[in-house]
């Protein structure tokens, strides 16, 4: 199993009512739940882990993730309320306003022992559950107990807004980059941690920090990765028709996991191996993928149904 451990919350995205005002409509969301959504959607064996509300859009969350074949065995289910999430689309970009406090997601605590490390091959850590200071001692803690045996993905994925101590912060971002196996970021999220956009360079201490593979997205523009063996790789974006990115990166990350997943390199030996060629199509998958996502409205991952040209060019 692939398990996507994080944030799961209602987005409310803005639209246009029938009379012309402007109206907000809520869809399921959180980068974690979206991203163990579009692996299970894709036909991998996936879970969630986090705190889910009972609450009446806890119970929307629930739902969706079951409708998509997410197991929720691991997620920790209660009374705090859902974290909420406001979009506002300023040039061309989703910005956000969180409503995060004492919810589900920040309350979530680990339990050591409730996961069989042995039966999951990757778990994906990051997003906003890592800008509080519980959240990291939670996510640490699994990390700590997860890494000996289990492929470790992490994406910072960050929110300014909700970040009060930048050094903090910071700190924390790199204590996960340095335990972790995979790490991807934005290009935007790469410029608030380290500033600039010399990619190469923070991929170069990124691997000497101890990741195999360190992936950086840039929006229309494409993607590029650097790994230990096969060395830099670049693919480009797709065309398509945005009707918004929400959710993009999560689906580019969903389908980078499920890809590795899917031709054999997941585990931390054979990502050690992988050549540029499957890198390279690796990435054109997952590009693919955030691509669809990027062609319809809100944080909708793609199903296999949906992206079968590019499984087929993957081989799947």
């Amino acid at each position: 199993m692939l398990l996507s451990c994080g944030d799961a919350l209602i987005d409310f995205l803005p639209v246009t009512s029938a009379d012309g005002r402007d109206a907000l409509v809520p869809v399921v969301g959180g980068s974690c739940l979206n991203i163990a959504v579009g692996m299970a959607r894709l036909g991998a064996p996936a879970g969630f882990v986090g705190g889910v509300s009972i609450d009446l859009f806890g119970r929307m969350i629930a739902d969706h993730a079951s409708a998509s074949g997410v197991d929720l065995r691991y997620a920790i289910r209660g009374d705090h309320q859902t974290t909420l999430a406001f979009v506002r689309t300023v040039d061309g970009e989703p910005q956000y306003g969180f409503y995060d406090a004492a919810t589900a997601s920040r309350n979530w605590t680990y339990r050591r022992g409730a996961i069989r490390f042995a039966d999951i091959q990757a778990i994906h850590v990051g997003s906003t559950t890592l800008t509080h200071d519980m959240g990291v001692a939670q996510a640490l803690a699994m990390v700590e107990d997860a890494r000996d045996t289990v492929t470790i993905s992490f994406d910072p994925n960050c929110r300014p807004n909700l970040v009060s101590d930048k050094s903090r912060y910071l700190d924390h971002m790199h204590a996960f980059a340095a335990k972790a196996d995979i790490v991807r970021m934005s290009d935007v999220d790469f410029d608030f941690l380290y500033g600039g956009n010399d990619h190469a360079k923070g991929a170069s201490s990124l691997m000497a920090a101890g990741a195999s593979l360190v992936v950086v997205t840039c929006g229309a523009k494409g993607a590029r990765a650097w790994h230990k063996q096969a060395g830099a790789v670049e693919v480009q974006a797709p065309t398509v028709k945005v009707v918004d990115t929400i959710g993009a990166g999560d689906s580019f990350q969903a389908a980078l996991l499920f890809a590795l997943r899917a031709i054999g390199r997941i585990g931390r030996a054979p990502l050690a191996q992988i050549t540029s060629d499957e890198l390279a199509c690796v990435l054109s998958f997952a590009a693919e993928c955030a691509a669809f996502t990027c062609g319809r409205a809100g944080a909708d991952p793609p199903r296999a149904s949906d992206v079968g040209a590019a499984l087929a060019r993957l081989g799947v």
